[in-house]
């Protein structure tokens, strides 16, 4: 697994982890198909859905979404 983290834009500027010039500050990027939106997570980071036996496809980055999204305080 590479050490070099990826460069994560995004404009949800009310984001815990937004930073200056659209950069994601969060030290994990989690993101689900909209399907699973919705289904009762129990953590802010939605683990559960991220265990190696997990996995979906979609055909357009619109049918996806952030689960790392937590709101400023």
């Amino acid at each position: 697994m590479s050490s070099v983290k990826p460069l994560v834009k995004c404009s949800v500027s009310n984001c815990h982890y937004w930073g200056e010039h659209n950069l994601c500050r969060a030290e994990e990027i989690i993101i689900e198909i909209d399907k699973h939106v919705g289904s009762g997570f129990k953590e802010e980071y939605a683990e559960e859905m991220t265990n190696e036996g997990h996995h979906d496809h979609v055909a357009t980055s619109s049918a996806t979404c952030c689960l790392t999204f937590k709101p400023n305080s």
